[in-house]
């Protein structure tokens, strides 16, 4: 890979937010933002093979999105008022002329960017995939992992997202307070899979991406100043008390770090301090957790035990009961089982796993996973290879697929 194809990949993962809502903001057009940033990116393949990476490329890519921008616009119906008005800001006389990154509209910018994707003029699966997409910057292959749908489904709901935003000429802003809880529900949807997807890269070769977490976090703190619903705190305290162990998940080579073996000593304690702040707050409302409060409970469960063997798992199960019944889904079962196995033993967990083997995550490498440690602990370790090695063939992670074998070779 050259060094400008890996410029352009990294400053696209790290600014793809930010220059697609700069560019959103100048054009008020949602699609052709995006758009004219893809085009950026191509330009700058070729252009700074020859010329060298600028010295800040994420306002190189904006300044030449937004030319584009100016070449759609007459390429349509003439020199009209928007056009003209645009042509004016190209007035390179003009101080700050290129500076589309208004440090003081940045927030504005990336909360406009998630709720004009999460507008409810699209499908709930539309609203995901696109702001996955156009805020998370992820490629169509992660979101489809992050979904469990097949890559070619994202590709067409991306696409006739953009038509519908165009189409419907939904204008990009943050909506007035009483038109958000309408899109809140996809928002928060939204952002905790971004944030899944950085805590557990399903693709690569890091376990951890760390700026795609801080991202969805920041975004979460962002939202949470905006719109300070119980839900929204527990989502935000979700996240603090996830990122809190971000230190101890990986070792000095980059390699995945289970719960059972990190160092609790790295634990980010400012952050299990902020997590748990947020998380009074969604308890104090007195209207009960929801789906990202009750994960942040059992996060909270495991912030605070001096160890695994000490931690409250009887009440992590009950937890886990509880969000199985608001909203059902086998990866909750399966965590569940897991608990079940440190509350009441390897034999209990491993018969609920192996029901679960029969259904959706039977092709999951985590279910593979569970399944090997628990029969590693019942002793049987011809098996447990055989589920470990099954689970790394499974595994699209490297550095989690590099854990999987090791544990079998071990055995």
């Amino acid at each position: 890979m050259s060094e400008a194809r890996r410029a352009v990949e990294a400053v696209w993962r790290s600014e793809s937010a930010r220059i697609v809502g700069a560019l959103a903001r100048y054009t008020r057009d949602f699609a052709l933002a995006e758009d004219v940033a893809q085009e950026a990116l191509a330009e700058a393949l070729v252009s700074w093979s020859t010329s060298g990476i600028p010295d800040q490329p994420a306002s190189w890519l904006t300044a030449v999105g937004r030319r584009r921008a100016i070449d759609a616009f007459r390429r349509r119906a003439g020199a009209d008022e928007r056009y003209a008005v645009l042509a004016r800001d190209l007035d390179t006389t003009t101080p700050g002329a290129d500076a589309l990154f208004d440090p003081d509209a940045i927030d504005d910018d990336l909360l406009a960017l998630i709720f004009t994707s999460c507008h409810p003029i699209l499908s709930k699966e539309a609203r995901v995939a696109l702001t996955l997409r156009v805020v998370g910057g992820l490629t169509t292959d992660e979101i489809a992992k992050a979904l469990f749908v097949p890559v070619p489904t994202i590709q067409a709901r991306i696409t006739r997202a953009k038509k519908t935003i165009a189409a419907a000429e939904i204008p990009f802003a943050v909506p007035e307070p009483a038109e958000r809880p309408g899109r809140l529900s996809s928002v928060l949807n939204v952002i905790y899979l971004i944030f899944t997807e950085g805590s557990s890269a399903s693709h690569g070769d890091a376990w951890i991406r760390t700026d795609l977490a801080q991202e969805a976090l920041r975004l979460a703190r962002s939202l949470s100043r905006l719109t300070p619903e119980p839900e929204v705190q527990g989502l935000l305290a979700l996240m603090e008390l996830t990122a809190a162990r971000f230190p101890a998940r990986i070792d000095a080579d980059g390699r995945p770090v289970l719960l059972e073996d990190q160092n609790r000593h790295l634990w980010d304690h400012s952050a299990i301090r902020r997590g748990r702040a947020a998380l009074a707050q969604a308890v104090a409302a007195g209207r009960g957790l929801g789906f990202y409060g009750l994960q942040a409970a059992i996060a909270e469960c495991h912030a605070v035990a001096p160890s695994v063997t000490e931690t409250d798992w009887p009440h992590i199960v009950r937890l886990y009961e509880a969000l199985a019944q608001l909203a059902p889904s086998p990866v909750i079962d399966l965590n569940r089982a897991a608990a079940v196995a440190m509350a009441s033993g390897p034999q209990a967990g491993l018969d609920l796993v192996d029901d679960l083997a029969h259904g959706v995550l039977g092709r999951s490498h985590l279910l593979h996973a569970v399944r090997a440690g628990l029969l590693t602990r019942l002793d049987r370790p011809a098996e447990a290879r055989a589920a470990y090695l099954q689970a790394a063939d499974l595994c699209t992670n490297e550095a989690e697929r590099a854990v999987l074998k090791s544990k079998a070779a071990e055995l």
